[in-house]
């Protein structure tokens, strides 16, 4: 069946296994997923803009904020990274596509299902209201009766799951498919900052599972793994959740660094300083990142034993991230700077992760902790990390490789319009929420009396957030109007240093006429310049008849899977009829699986 499906059109789209087309997939719905969590995200702060609002009630406030967290990193910044992961790691480390092309289509139907399924909740009128980190017990059946919670567990569950077989199939590409010279310490760094993170997704998302497995069984048999009444504990839910939770903050932030590691030398014309060592750095966060968790925990009575040792991990860790940051700094100076729109959002990376990381650093004192613990100042923290940090990269990677991706360059004037609303919007919206959670603003609140000194710092983070929707706005403006009547973009179009530039704009779909090899770590920017800068004709990838070349074969069914997996994973919102819908999801999947296993692929 696969042979005789069409390579064009929509049918195309569904079936495709091309990792290209994968990542193009990835970044549309991740994007769309980001207009789903900004307008949640303004609806919440035009509820706080002023003292007694009644614009929404409790429970939607509720509900809001825990589709917004749960949007912004599971079904935004998560497979935003994927898709940059999708569409570059092949073409970085000289290789026709992923390891496991049909696997991959898979991670990606699973995750559009499962963010699907999430937010059907919308639909239903039963918004999860549990936060993202959904603590028990008072998301067990006892304080949750309704199906609201449900929507979390099934959804993050399915969500995970795509990201687990995501990570296992880039995992053994990068180790197995470099093309020939391409050690480890020849790869480009943000192929190593991929690694780091499908190695934390690996160890990371099996604990998150379990924690969901376990909760998803309390409430739909009576289990009572966190019901102390019938000998559970409340507590290790917390455990389970913030053992992936910490990791997780890494697997968000390390694609981030990976791409400002690539942006900045492309844009300095200088090569990355220390590449060892960032190389080593990123290793060390990812290892450090499961010894902290607990400092989400210090107002729990961990005991002072566990309180010195997670306070001390949590200082270490912030070793590497420093290394990291001089690196970068290390990097620009003394470079010929070009500050193009994807320059100004890396170094607004820099500076607002730093910001966000001394604010982190702050949190590993327990007394500090203790103050601002639930307070608007971790909400200022996290979104510096978070946003200023991952979020501003991730558009950094946009405008970056978006002319290879198209053939068209997204317009450099819009693109600086929506980074000065970014960066005004932004800290207008977030640097308030330090002066909130220090005069004892709690989070999660949905309204307030007009005598506790908040007034104005939240019209001003309003303020801040309508800025930063404007600009959102004017990239997706952008992004039509670049498609439409954007400059054509040339190979080479930033003179870049890593082997995707080699190839056209976009890329051919079997991606390299002539496999390559590299003898030095940015073997292109090698080929084009001699050792005193001196330009010299360098060997571009020709293009070939297509024909001649061997793609993997479009499939159906990593989508009829996926589907089979919504099926099963739909089946306890229906009560009494939902052990037919679960019969029915399993005969789906064994169906697809029996074709998968005779395809030829």
């Amino acid at each position: 069946m696969a042979k005789n499906l069409p390579r064009t059109g929509i049918i195309s789209w569904l079936t495709t296994v091309d990792h290209k087309r994968i990542g193009i997939m990835y970044a549309v719905t991740a994007l769309i997923f980001l207009l789903f969590g900004g307008t949640e995200a303004m609806l919440m702060r035009t509820q706080l803009i002023i003292p007694n609002n009644n614009f929404l009630s409790a429970g939607t406030f509720n509900g809001l904020v825990t589709l917004h967290g749960t949007t912004m990193i599971f079904l935004f910044v998560m497979p935003l990274s994927a898709a940059f992961f999708n569409y570059l790691t092949p073409l970085m480390i000289g290789a026709a596509d992923v390891a496991f092309p049909r696997l991959n289509a898979l991670s990606y139907w699973i995750f559009l299902f499962g963010g699907l399924l999430l937010n059907f909740s919308f639909v239903t009128g039963l918004l999860p209201d549990g936060g993202w980190f959904n603590y028990a017990n008072l998301t067990g059946k006892q304080y949750s009766p309704s199906h609201a919670i449900d929507f979390w567990l099934l959804g993050v569950q399915v969500v995970g799951l795509a990201s687990l077989i995501a990570a296992v199939n880039f995992f053994v590409t990068i180790l197995n498919m470099r093309c020939k010279g391409m050690t480890l310490l020849k790869m480009p760094i943000f192929v190593w900052t991929t690694l780091v993170t499908q190695v934390l997704l690996i160890l990371s998302l099996p604990v998150i599972t379990v924690a969901l497995f376990m909760m998803t069984f309390d409430r739909t048999f009576g289990t009572g793994f966190f019901d102390p009444g019938a000998g559970g504990q409340v507590i290790m839910w917390q455990h389970l959740f913030w053992i992936f939770g910490h990791p997780e903050v890494y697997i968000l932030i390390l694609p981030a660094m990976g791409m400002v590691s690539e942006i900045l030398p492309t844009f300095s014309r200088k090569p990355l300083f220390g590449y060892s060592v960032m190389v080593y750095s990123s290793c060390a966060i990812g290892f450090l990142g499961f010894a902290v968790w607990a400092h989400h925990m210090f107002t729990t009575g961990l005991g002072p034993w566990a309180q010195a040792l997670f306070s001390a991990a949590t200082m270490l860790i912030a070793v590497p991230t420093g290394v990291k940051i001089f690196n970068w700094i290390s990097t620009l100076w003394g470079g010929q700077l070009r500050f193009t729109t994807a320059m100004l959002f890396a170094v607004s990376f820099i500076a607002m992760f730093t910001m966000g990381g001394l604010s982190g650093i702050m949190h590993s004192s327990p007394p500090i902790d203790y103050q601002h613990q639930d307070s608007y100042f971790v909400v200022a923290h996290f979104h510096y990390v978070l946003y200023g940090g991952a979020v501003m990269a991730l558009f950094g990677g946009i405008f970056y490789w978006f002319p290879k991706v198209t053939g068209y360059y997204l317009s450099e004037t819009l693109g600086k319009i929506q980074f000065w609303l970014y960066m005004f919007g932004f800290n207008m919206t977030f640097f308030p929420m330090h002066f909130m959670g220090l005069e004892g603003m709690p989070r999660r609140i949905f309204t307030y009396a007009s005598d506790q000194g908040w007034n104005f710092w939240n019209v001003l983070s309003s303020l801040g957030a309508y800025t930063t929707a404007i600009g959102g706005i004017v990239f997706f403006v952008n992004i039509f109007w670049s498609l439409k009547s954007g400059k054509k973009a040339s190979h080479d179009c930033w003179d870049g240093r890593t082997l995707e530039w080699t190839l056209s704009s976009p890329p051919p779909e079997y991606n390299f006429a002539i496999d390559p090899e590299v003898r030095s770590l940015d073997d292109w920017w090698h080929q084009k310049y001699d050792g005193e800068g001196n330009k010299r004709t360098a060997r571009v990838q020709p293009d070939v008849d297509p024909s001649t070349k061997h793609v993997p074969n479009p499939s159906f069914w990593p989508m009829v899977l996926a589907f089979g997996i919504l099926v099963l994973a739909s089946a306890p919102f229906f009560d009494a009829q939902g052990i037919p819908l679960a019969l029915a999801g399993v005969v789906i999947m064994l169906v697809a699986t029996y074709g998968w296993s005779f395809e030829e692929a």
